[in-house]
Protein backbone atom coordinates (compact mmCIF):
# COMPACT_ATOMS: atom_id res chain seq x y z
CA UNK A 1 0.00 0.00 0.00
CA UNK A 2 1.08 3.13 -0.37
CA UNK A 3 1.94 5.70 2.57
CA UNK A 4 1.03 9.55 2.49
CA UNK A 5 3.40 10.00 5.44
CA UNK A 6 6.45 8.97 3.46
CA UNK A 7 8.34 11.31 2.01
CA UNK A 8 8.61 10.21 -1.44
CA UNK A 9 5.61 11.21 -3.82
CA UNK A 10 2.25 9.32 -3.61
CA UNK A 11 3.02 8.94 -7.86
CA UNK A 12 6.43 7.16 -7.47
CA UNK A 13 5.30 5.20 -4.52
CA UNK A 14 2.70 3.63 -6.96
CA UNK A 15 5.08 3.84 -9.90
CA UNK A 16 7.36 1.57 -8.12
CA UNK A 17 4.33 -0.82 -6.80
CA UNK A 18 3.53 -0.98 -10.43
CA UNK A 19 7.52 -1.64 -11.32
CA UNK A 20 7.63 -4.59 -8.78
CA UNK A 21 4.46 -6.29 -9.82
CA UNK A 22 5.85 -6.42 -13.74
CA UNK A 23 9.29 -7.42 -12.53
CA UNK A 24 7.78 -10.60 -10.78
CA UNK A 25 5.88 -11.40 -13.40
CA UNK A 26 2.34 -10.40 -11.87
CA UNK A 27 1.76 -8.76 -14.22
CA UNK A 28 3.11 -10.49 -17.91
CA UNK A 29 3.45 -9.10 -21.23
CA UNK A 30 0.25 -7.64 -23.07
CA UNK A 31 -2.04 -7.94 -19.85
CA UNK A 32 -3.94 -4.95 -19.54
CA UNK A 33 -3.31 -2.72 -16.12
CA UNK A 34 -5.61 -1.01 -13.95
CA UNK A 35 -7.13 2.07 -15.36
CA UNK A 36 -6.26 5.31 -13.76
CA UNK A 37 -9.56 5.87 -11.90
CA UNK A 38 -9.11 2.08 -10.94
CA UNK A 39 -5.88 2.82 -9.08
CA UNK A 40 -7.23 5.88 -7.48
CA UNK A 41 -9.99 4.11 -5.94
CA UNK A 42 -8.04 1.18 -5.53
CA UNK A 43 -4.97 2.92 -3.47
CA UNK A 44 -7.25 6.38 -2.31
CA UNK A 45 -5.17 8.85 -4.40
CA UNK A 46 -6.26 11.33 -7.48
CA UNK A 47 -6.52 10.50 -11.01
CA UNK A 48 -3.86 12.75 -11.82
CA UNK A 49 -1.08 11.31 -9.52
CA UNK A 50 -2.28 7.58 -10.89
CA UNK A 51 -2.09 9.39 -14.35
CA UNK A 52 2.00 10.23 -13.74
CA UNK A 53 2.43 6.87 -12.47
CA UNK A 54 1.47 5.01 -15.67
CA UNK A 55 3.25 8.04 -17.72
CA UNK A 56 6.43 7.68 -16.47
CA UNK A 57 6.41 3.66 -16.73
CA UNK A 58 5.22 4.10 -20.65
CA UNK A 59 8.25 6.43 -20.94
CA UNK A 60 10.71 3.84 -19.70
CA UNK A 61 9.28 1.54 -21.90
CA UNK A 62 7.60 -0.90 -19.09
CA UNK A 63 3.86 0.33 -20.23
CA UNK A 64 2.30 0.51 -23.63
CA UNK A 65 -0.63 3.18 -23.74
CA UNK A 66 -3.23 2.42 -26.19
CA UNK A 67 -5.80 5.18 -26.86
CA UNK A 68 -9.49 4.21 -26.63
CA UNK A 69 -8.06 0.60 -25.65
CA UNK A 70 -6.04 1.15 -22.32
CA UNK A 71 -2.74 0.58 -20.81
CA UNK A 72 -0.77 -2.96 -21.28
CA UNK A 73 2.16 -4.48 -19.89
CA UNK A 74 5.28 -3.63 -22.42
CA UNK A 75 7.41 -6.70 -24.00
CA UNK A 76 10.44 -6.51 -22.83
CA UNK A 77 13.18 -4.42 -24.96
CA UNK A 78 15.65 -6.52 -27.45
CA UNK A 79 19.27 -6.29 -26.22
CA UNK A 80 21.83 -5.69 -28.60
CA UNK A 81 25.34 -6.32 -27.33
CA UNK A 82 28.05 -4.29 -28.97
CA UNK A 83 30.61 -6.61 -28.18
CA UNK A 84 30.79 -8.85 -31.70
CA UNK A 85 30.09 -7.53 -34.96
CA UNK A 86 26.41 -9.61 -35.67
CA UNK A 87 23.81 -8.59 -38.51
CA UNK A 88 20.03 -8.34 -37.12
CA UNK A 89 19.26 -11.98 -38.03
CA UNK A 90 21.74 -13.44 -36.33
CA UNK A 91 21.04 -11.50 -33.47
CA UNK A 92 17.22 -12.05 -33.41
CA UNK A 93 17.96 -16.04 -34.01
CA UNK A 94 20.26 -15.95 -30.93
CA UNK A 95 17.31 -14.83 -28.55
CA UNK A 96 14.93 -17.58 -30.23
CA UNK A 97 12.81 -14.80 -31.63
CA UNK A 98 11.79 -15.51 -35.48
CA UNK A 99 13.98 -12.88 -38.01
CA UNK A 100 11.76 -11.11 -40.96
CA UNK A 101 12.14 -8.26 -43.37
CA UNK A 102 10.38 -6.37 -45.90
CA UNK A 103 12.03 -4.76 -48.49
CA UNK A 104 11.03 -1.33 -48.83
CA UNK A 105 13.45 -0.53 -51.72
CA UNK A 106 16.29 -1.90 -53.60
CA UNK A 107 18.23 -0.65 -56.49
CA UNK A 108 21.35 0.55 -58.15
CA UNK A 109 22.14 4.61 -57.46
CA UNK A 110 24.75 7.27 -57.31
CA UNK A 111 25.45 7.82 -53.28
CA UNK A 112 25.09 11.15 -51.50
CA UNK A 113 28.19 12.65 -50.78
CA UNK A 114 28.00 11.11 -46.86
CA UNK A 115 27.58 7.57 -48.33
CA UNK A 116 30.26 8.05 -50.45
CA UNK A 117 32.84 9.45 -47.94
CA UNK A 118 32.05 6.68 -45.58
CA UNK A 119 32.61 4.14 -48.61
CA UNK A 120 35.91 6.07 -49.81
CA UNK A 121 34.47 6.41 -53.30
CA UNK A 122 33.48 9.33 -56.00
CA UNK A 123 29.67 10.03 -55.99
CA UNK A 124 29.99 9.05 -59.83
CA UNK A 125 30.27 5.62 -59.13
CA UNK A 126 26.84 3.16 -58.67
CA UNK A 127 25.76 1.44 -55.59
CA UNK A 128 23.17 -0.55 -54.62
CA UNK A 129 20.78 0.93 -51.94
CA UNK A 130 18.66 -1.78 -49.77
CA UNK A 131 15.64 -0.46 -47.70
CA UNK A 132 14.14 -3.14 -45.52
CA UNK A 133 11.63 -2.98 -42.47
CA UNK A 134 12.72 -5.37 -39.89
CA UNK A 135 10.54 -7.49 -37.86
CA UNK A 136 11.18 -9.74 -34.57
CA UNK A 137 8.50 -12.36 -34.39
CA UNK A 138 6.16 -10.15 -37.01
CA UNK A 139 6.85 -6.84 -35.12
CA UNK A 140 8.11 -3.75 -36.58
CA UNK A 141 11.87 -2.94 -35.05
CA UNK A 142 14.00 -1.14 -36.71
CA UNK A 143 14.19 0.68 -40.33
CA UNK A 144 17.51 0.05 -41.76
CA UNK A 145 18.93 1.41 -45.26
CA UNK A 146 22.11 -0.06 -46.24
CA UNK A 147 24.98 1.49 -48.73
CA UNK A 148 26.64 -0.85 -50.73
CA UNK A 149 29.61 -1.29 -52.95
CA UNK A 150 31.96 -3.84 -54.18
CA UNK A 151 32.75 -5.20 -57.77
CA UNK A 152 29.42 -6.22 -58.90
CA UNK A 153 27.21 -4.65 -56.36
CA UNK A 154 24.82 -4.77 -58.76
CA UNK A 155 24.16 -8.10 -58.82
CA UNK A 156 21.63 -7.74 -56.00
CA UNK A 157 19.37 -6.46 -57.33
CA UNK A 158 18.40 -9.97 -58.67
CA UNK A 159 18.85 -11.41 -54.84
CA UNK A 160 15.89 -12.28 -52.15
CA UNK A 161 16.35 -9.92 -49.30
CA UNK A 162 13.23 -10.66 -47.79
CA UNK A 163 13.64 -14.70 -46.97
CA UNK A 164 17.65 -14.44 -46.33
CA UNK A 165 20.22 -12.29 -44.64
CA UNK A 166 22.55 -9.73 -46.56
CA UNK A 167 25.63 -11.28 -44.86
CA UNK A 168 24.28 -14.62 -45.73
CA UNK A 169 24.51 -13.67 -48.94
CA UNK A 170 27.38 -12.00 -48.74
CA UNK A 171 29.22 -14.47 -47.69
CA UNK A 172 27.60 -17.62 -49.46
CA UNK A 173 27.74 -16.02 -52.82
CA UNK A 174 30.06 -12.78 -53.21
CA UNK A 175 32.96 -14.24 -50.99
CA UNK A 176 32.58 -11.15 -48.60
CA UNK A 177 32.35 -11.11 -44.81
CA UNK A 178 32.70 -8.24 -41.96
CA UNK A 179 35.57 -7.76 -40.53
CA UNK A 180 35.10 -5.17 -38.11
CA UNK A 181 32.83 -2.00 -38.35
CA UNK A 182 32.75 1.66 -36.91
CA UNK A 183 29.78 2.85 -35.27
CA UNK A 184 27.68 5.40 -33.72
CA UNK A 185 24.46 5.31 -31.66
CA UNK A 186 22.43 8.31 -31.18
CA UNK A 187 18.83 9.42 -29.78
CA UNK A 188 16.25 10.91 -31.08
CA UNK A 189 12.55 11.62 -32.26
CA UNK A 190 10.77 9.83 -35.21
CA UNK A 191 9.97 10.86 -38.71
CA UNK A 192 6.75 10.73 -39.71
CA UNK A 193 7.49 8.13 -42.35
CA UNK A 194 9.43 5.96 -39.65
CA UNK A 195 6.03 7.02 -37.65
CA UNK A 196 4.05 5.11 -40.09
CA UNK A 197 6.47 2.08 -40.82
CA UNK A 198 7.44 1.05 -37.78
CA UNK A 199 3.46 1.52 -36.22
CA UNK A 200 4.78 3.41 -33.15
CA UNK A 201 3.04 6.82 -32.09
CA UNK A 202 3.91 10.79 -33.01
CA UNK A 203 7.30 11.56 -31.87
CA UNK A 204 8.00 8.71 -30.04
CA UNK A 205 11.78 7.85 -29.50
CA UNK A 206 14.61 5.65 -31.80
CA UNK A 207 17.62 5.17 -31.40
CA UNK A 208 19.88 6.13 -34.60
CA UNK A 209 22.63 3.79 -35.64
CA UNK A 210 25.49 4.58 -38.17
CA UNK A 211 27.58 1.78 -39.42
CA UNK A 212 30.28 1.28 -41.27
CA UNK A 213 31.36 -2.08 -42.19
CA UNK A 214 34.58 -3.10 -43.53
CA UNK A 215 36.35 -6.43 -44.98
CA UNK A 216 39.40 -8.15 -43.46
CA UNK A 217 41.26 -6.39 -46.12
CA UNK A 218 40.49 -2.67 -44.64
CA UNK A 219 38.21 -1.87 -47.89
CA UNK A 220 34.38 -0.63 -46.36
CA UNK A 221 31.81 -2.33 -48.28
CA UNK A 222 28.80 -1.56 -46.69
CA UNK A 223 26.96 2.10 -45.17
CA UNK A 224 24.11 1.22 -42.68
CA UNK A 225 21.72 3.86 -41.34
CA UNK A 226 18.90 2.40 -39.03
CA UNK A 227 16.12 3.79 -36.56
CA UNK A 228 15.58 1.29 -34.11
CA UNK A 229 12.17 1.53 -31.89
CA UNK A 230 13.47 3.22 -28.86
CA UNK A 231 10.65 0.95 -27.05
CA UNK A 232 11.82 -2.22 -28.04
CA UNK A 233 15.46 -2.49 -28.64
CA UNK A 234 18.22 -1.43 -26.31
CA UNK A 235 21.92 -1.12 -27.22
CA UNK A 236 24.41 -2.99 -24.37
CA UNK A 237 27.66 -2.61 -23.75
CA UNK A 238 30.46 -4.69 -21.19
CA UNK A 239 32.97 -2.00 -20.09
CA UNK A 240 36.12 -2.52 -18.13
CA UNK A 241 38.46 -0.23 -16.50
CA UNK A 242 42.12 0.25 -17.71
CA UNK A 243 44.94 -2.26 -16.62
CA UNK A 244 46.91 -0.71 -13.56
CA UNK A 245 50.32 -1.46 -15.30
CA UNK A 246 48.86 0.83 -17.71
CA UNK A 247 48.95 3.72 -15.64
CA UNK A 248 44.95 4.54 -15.89
CA UNK A 249 43.33 7.64 -14.70
CA UNK A 250 40.88 7.06 -11.94
CA UNK A 251 39.43 10.56 -12.03
CA UNK A 252 36.23 10.92 -14.01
Amino acid sequence: MLDKTYPLPLYFQLKELLREKIASGEWKPGDMVPSERELSEQYHISRMTARQALQELAIEGLLRREPGRGTFVAEPKIEHGLTRLTGFTEDMQARGMKPGARVIRLMAVKPALRVARALQITPEKKIVLLERLRLAGGEPIALETSHLYFNGVEALLQEDFENRSLYQILSEKYHLAPARAVQKIGADLCSRREQDLLQIPAGAPVLRNKRITYDRWGRPFEYTESAYRGDRYVFQAELSALDQSQGGNHGR
